[in-house]
């Protein structure tokens, strides 16, 4: 993949604390990717490069033992927070294993663990503290991530060391409280970041989950995680690259809200290039695109990816009615997907995800979804190519391309309710009947489609009544 040379001459005097570049050299990667391929419609973004870092602190000279038994989350926090008192600089942890509960990144502040340096969690959920979480779309009560950071900027995690969740931590929601269990990684607010060169371990929560960011970077991770890998949820501004997931639910997962609290909210998903990336996921999709989407998702692209494994589709782009907004401007291409369970593509618009208590109403919570296009795709003995018949009469699909598709498949293309369909170029074999099935579906490359028979077509819930009293945010 040919990249655009960025000069880092002017960074060379940095190296004395080479780790402390991350957040520099984080925003120019980002700044070339959107140079390379700018996603449509995405403003022009010249982030400011933070100060040279002041300072470089070893965890171990402020009491960490770094042995795995003893807790080193005070001395650990002590470090960063002196850290940030000097100026900002690096907070390096040295090879070892740093049991420890929530730790609170802080601004300017570059936490880099050496080879064989692990992060290890604690077991204990008194280490973890009650606080706000974003969790399935929603504000609730929660425990706070084993690294978290909120309202910071040009802060950093940097490798080649591991960050490892507790074992005994599994699941997603403690009983019978209710509580949210820890994430891995939980970024709020924060702006200027860049995690890079780690390999994560998270069981049964969420791995990594910003909120509310923009200018983040996420480069060169190994992540597994018996839940989500990455969950990039109402940020602006993402890079997603070379990194390896194997996960037991999405590897990645674009959300923003759900419901009238999300509506009303509005703070959509927005500009995020995923590239040079491999995916193998035991539970769900590779890629799935909601179905958290009531403050909408667009301008994504994902580019020069490996699909080696889903149970469900490669990519999974749902919502439902209720959620409102929109999903759109969503560019896919140099894809190769293999080991998916159910099939390439599935477009759920309808009836995907957990119904809101407060949905938005009337045609206005009917999503708006307009754009999607798929370009030099190959794929190997999926199931099916494009289950795409859950989509709202009301609003049809606005425009939905398929260029330069090959391989092999079992079924081919099941589409309804769209227009400006452009499809060219797909030539894979082994399908049974006929390649194109549609209803109600116009554009070009559309010749010998066959009627998908009525009692195949799912059924499409009505919209949701307005409330009797006007929804406030409380």
């Amino acid at each position: 993949m040919e990249r655009i040379p960025v000069d880092r001459r002017s960074l060379l005097k940095w190296t004395a604390a080479s780790a402390a570049l991350a957040p520099v050299l984080a925003q120019a990667s980002l700044l070339e990717a959107a140079q390379a391929n700018p996603p449509a419609n995405a403003a022009p973004h010249q982030p400011a490069a933070p100060a040279a870092p002041r300072a470089t602190l070893n965890a171990r000279d402020y009491g960490a033992k770094g042995d795995g038994v003893a807790k080193d989350t005070a001395a650990l926090q002590e470090t960063i927070q002196r850290c940030s008192m000097l100026g900002g600089g690096v907070v390096t942890l040295s090879a070892g294993k740093y049991l420890t509960g929530t730790l609170a990144l802080r601004s300017g502040v570059t936490l880099h663990l050496e080879k064989d340096a692990e992060l290890l969690g604690s077991p204990d959920m008194a280490d973890y503290p009650l606080t706000q979480v974003r969790w399935e779309g929603k504000w609730r009560q929660g425990y706070s991530a084993l690294i978290t950071a909120e309202d910071a900027q040009n802060i950093a995690l940097t490798g080649p060391g591991s960050i490892t969740g507790s074992s005994a931590i599994r699941g997603r929601i403690e009983r019978p409280s209710g509580h949210r269990l820890p994430a891995l990684i939980e970024l709020i607010n924060c702006r200027h970041v860049s995690v890079q060169d780690l390999t994560t371990t998270q069981y049964g929560m969420w791995s990594t989950h910003p909120v509310y960011c923009e200018d983040v970077v996420f480069r060169n991770l190994v992540v597994n995680s018996g839940a989500d890998g990455i969950d990039v949820d109402s940020c602006r501004r993402v890079l997603i690259d070379g990194c390896t997931f194997t996960t037991a639910d999405d590897c990645i997962s674009l959300k923003s809200g759900r419901g009238m609290e999300g509506n009303t909210i509005a703070r959509p998903t927005e500009n995020v290039t995923i590239t040079r990336c491999s995916f193998a996921d035991s539970w769900f999709a590779c890629i799935g695109i909601g179905s958290e989407t009531s403050a909408g998702i667009r301008n994504v692209r994902v580019s020069d990816c490996r699909f080696l494994g889903a149970r469900s589709y490669a990519v999974y782009i749902k919502t439902r009615v209720g959620r409102g907004a929109f999903l759109e401007n969503i560019h896919m291409s140099n894809l190769d997907v293999s080991g998916a369970r159910q099939g390439f593509l599935r477009l759920n618009f309808t009836n995907s995800g957990k119904h809101d208590e407060v949905p938005v109403p009337g045609e206005a919570g009917i999503p708006t979804v307009r754009n999607l296009s798929f370009s030099n795709v190959h794929v190997h003995d999926v199931p099916v190519l494009v289950e795409a018949k859950e989509i709202d009469p009301l609003k049809p699909l606005d425009g939905f391309t398929l260029s330069n598709i090959t391989g092999t498949c079992t079924r081919g293309i099941f589409l309804a309710y769209a227009r400006r369909v452009a499809l060219s170029g797909i030539k894979v074999t082994g399908f049974e009947g006929r390649l194109l099935n549609t209803l109600h579906v116009s554009g070009v490359g559309l010749a010998g489609a066959v009627p998908i028979p009525a009692d195949q077509m799912p059924a499409v819930p009505e919209p949701s009544p307005a409330p009797a009293t006007p929804y406030r945010l409380s």
